[in-house]
This record gives structure tokens, C-alpha cells and sequence, in this order.
């Protein structure tokens, strides 16, 4: 038996979902424990694109049984839109499983978190617009949360309907007056209807997987967005609604951490991040926009461009010790190959003091000037390179120094969008 995380340590957008895939062969279980549809990865396998949201990318593969456990919030139609859209693909979907615990997200959530948005003006957080955010709020708020499993039990999904929505209605109109909430016969109407097509997948998840762990199945836990994200450790507030570091796996499913024989940070090469909050490596320069054409940097689910910048070693060490990684793989190392020197941002100066330790409260970060150092340029195509040994020297000094820098040993590096473009240690 083998339990292997994969979590990004930055703010999301690591390639994730390729390392993942690469692993699931090795698998029988992949879990996704937190987020919603606000999380997108892409993942190129037998010659075709999937950009997947929700679903595991376990999805993909035969044989393989994919679970959405308690941790993750449900937007029931989007889901069954993506399921369609991997069929009009030619993927049968197999075993997927999902939680009964798992949190429901209804119209009145996106319709809230428009009008929060709207009403901080230029302090919006910058969040999708899909009601991942209120969705979880009023899972912390209990009075308000509506689960999968309530879906199923018609009379107490209707009379909770009936209280929450009438609730709503008064939060969001305070925020909003001129904003249309569907009626509870119509949200009730719509999701009896997302819920009868759900029915056979929904299940405990969590006794699902203790079980699985019983019967010594390997399992892997596929993480979104990223450690520097995270609700309780990232740049609050421009981070996630959940747990996204290491530290949700245990909360998100059920399994217990010191359950897990493996856990691998996936990383950037550079640095991007979407939305509000500081970026102390952001690059708005040519360089930076170099960065983001070579990266092809625009959101899987929004099409945001993203900001761009160099590679951050004082984040992603934090991202990387609060996560407790065991090895790290390097992303989209080729993005780089065109330019003449590479700077990696190794400490911060921070109101005239230096320090390599990643701060806790917004203003200090902001006020964050990074102190690099300078790395030269290796100028070569890497994208055919298949051993470490084959990297010019430049670029070994660079994955050297990432290395060192994290102080973590480098289990992958990717120089391509496929499969085969991938560097295993």
C-alpha cells in the first residue's frame, strides 16, 4: 500500500494535475479534498486536452476509482456540465464516488459573493464568482449549509429551502437591492433533478476510504490551488476559503495525516498568482509578459491573466514547510529557456531588516522588497530532455538552486506539456 499527496506550494496554478496524472497509474484511489469549480487544472493524456475542475483527474484513467470527499463544495449542475463535457471527449467514467457530506452550492451563493465582491470596490478579494466562498462561509455558519445528502431526503431539503433561502434573501438584498433570487420552487425543482442524476455516485466517501486504507489499496490525494492559498496559513485575506496547504488533507476526507507515505510539492519554476495580494517577485515588465506568452499564464476556469514574476524561495519554503513535503517537482522549467539571466528571490528585506522567513500579517508582505540572486540563462530547447543528467549546466545550477534554497530534493521536472515531457528522479 502507498498514500501520496500532491499539493502545490504556491498560489495555485502549479501543474498539479500533470504530476498527478503521471502518478495515477501507480494508484487505485485518487481524492480530491477541497475547493469547488473555482480550482481548474489541465491534463494532456492520449493526445488530447481535458481541462477538469472539480472531477480528480483519476477520471481519466480506467480501473481507477475517483473520490470528491467532505471537503469539497458542490455546485451539482457544473458538475454534471463537466462529466457531459469528458464524455463528448470519449472518457467513460468509471468509479467515481462523492461525499454525502459534501456541501452544497446554490444560486444565492454566487449571487452573494457578486454583490460582496461589488460593494468592496478596488479591495475585492478577486474571486471567481462561483459561490466557492459563501458556500463555505455558511458551512462554518452551519445555519445556512445545505449538504448532498439532505438532496436525498425531499420534506427536510424543502423546509431547509424555505428557511434559507427567505434568510438570503434579506443578506443579499442589504448588499444588493436590485438583486433577483430564484424561488425555492425553482431551486428545489433544479436540484431534486441534479441530484436524482448524482444518486449513484453519492456515498460516505469517508468510510469509503478507511476502508480502502483497511484492505492496503494505494491511494493518492490530488490538492487545488495552492499552500500560500490556504484559509488559516496563506497571504490572508487574498487566499481560498479551505484549507489548501498539506494541512486540509485530514479535515477534507478523513484520513488520518500520519496516514500519508509521501508527500510532493509541485512548483513553479517562476511565480504567478491570480487576483489581489501582494506579489513581492510580480515582474510588470516585458519580462513578465514574456513569462506569461511562454507559460501560456491564463486561468483554466476564468481565462485571467495571471501575474507573473520570479521565483520566490522565501513563499514557497513557507508553502513547503507547512505542507511537510517530502520531494518537490519542478513545473515548466522550458518557459524559461529564452532568457539570457534567471533571478530567484532567496530573502526578503522587510522595513530595512533582512529575512528569509515569510510574513504573517498583508502589510509587512507588501512592503516585502525581494533580494535575489542572479542565475545565468541556459538559451537551450530542454523540452526534448528526458535525464538529469542531460540539462545544460545552467539549468542544472538553477534546479540545483531551487533546491537548496527549499531544502528538499527534486523528485520530477517538467519541460512540457506531456506526458513524456516529464524528468522522473
Amino acid at each position: 500500500m502507498s498514500v501520496t499527496a500532491v499539493v502545490g506550494l504556491q498560489w495555485g496554478d502549479e501543474a498539479k494535475g500533470k504530476i498527478v496524472d503521471l502518478l495515477t497509474d501507480q494508484h487505485q484511489v485518487v481524492c480530491r479534498y477541497l475547493g469547488g469549480n473555482n480550482a481548474g487544472h489541465t491534463v494532456m493524456f492520449g493526445g488530447k486536452t481535458y481541462k477538469l475542475s472539480m472531477l480528480p483527474a483519476g477520471i481519466l484513467r480506467p480501473g481507477v476509482t475517483s473520490v470528491i470527499s467532505n471537503g469539497v463544495v458542490i455546485n451539482p449542475k457544473a458538475l454534471l456540465a463537466e462529466l457531459d463535457s469528458i464524455r463528448k471527449q470519449g472518457v467513460e467514467v468509471g468509479q467515481l464516488l462523492i461525499s454525502d457530506r459534501a456541501h452544497v452550492i446554490f444560486p444565492y451563493h454566487m449571487i452573494e459573493e457578486a454583490g460582496l465582491e461589488k460593494a468592496r470596490g478596488a479591495k475585492a478579494i478577486g474571486t471567481t464568482m462561483r459561490g466557492i466562498g459563501t458556500c463555505y462561509r455558511d458551512k462554518i455558519g452551519r445555519t445556512h449549509a445545505i449538504r448532498l445528502g439532505d438532496l436525498y431526503r425531499p420534506e427536510f431539503f424543502k423546509e431547509r429551502l424555505n428557511e434559507v433561502v427567505e434568510q438570503k434573501r434579506i443578506v443579499i438584498h442589504a448588499v444588493d437591492p436590485q438583486a433577483e433570487i430564484p424561488s425555492v420552487e425553482s431551486i428545489f425543482e433544479d436540484y431534486t433533478q441534479y441530484a436524482a442524476k448524482l444518486k449513484e455516485h453519492v456515498i460516505d466517501t469517508t468510510a469509503y476510504l478507511h476502508r480502502i486504507l483497511k484492505e492496503k489499496k494505494s491511494l493518492l490525494f490530488e490538492g487545488a490551488q495552492g499552500s500560500l492559498l490556504d484559509i488559516d496559513h496563506g497571504t490572508f485575506p487574498y487566499v481560498t476559503s479551505s484549507n489548501s496547504s498539506g494541512c486540509g488533507i485530514h479535515p477534507g476526507s478523513g484520513v488520518p495525516e500520519r496516514a500519508i507515505d509521501r508527500m510532493i510539492g509541485v512548483v513553479k519554476a517562476y511565480t504567478t498568482r491570480v487576483g489581489g495580494g501582494p506579489c513581492p517577485t510580480e515582474l510588470t515588465n516585458e519580462i513578465g509578459q514574456h513569462i506569461r506568452d511562454e507559460g501560456h499564464e491564463y486561468g483554466t476556469v476564468t481565462g485571467r491573466p495571471r501575474r507573473c514574476g520570479w521565483f520566490d524561495a522565501v513563499a514557497t519554503g513557507y508553502g513547503s514547510r507547512i505542507s511537510g513535503i517530502d520531494c518537490i517537482a519542478i513545473m515548466l522549467l522550458d518557459v524559461l529557456s529564452k532568457l539570457d539571466e534567471i533571478k530567484i528571490c532567496h530573502a526578503y528585506e522587510i522595513n530595512g531588516e533582512r529575512t528569509t522567513d515569510f510574513p504573517s500579517h498583508i502589510e509587512d508582505l507588501a512592503k516585502a522588497q525581494p533580494i535575489y540572486r542572479t542565475l545565468p540563462g541556459w538559451k537551450k530547447d530542454i523540452t526534448g530532455i528526458r535525464k538529469m543528467a542531460d540539462f545544460p549546466p545552467a539549468a542544472r545550477q538553477y534546479i540545483d538552486t531551487i533546491a537548496e534554497l527549499l531544502d528538499a530534493k527534486v523528485g520530477f521536472v517538467s519541460i512540457g506539456p506531456d506526458r513524456e515531457q516529464t524528468v522522473i528522479i
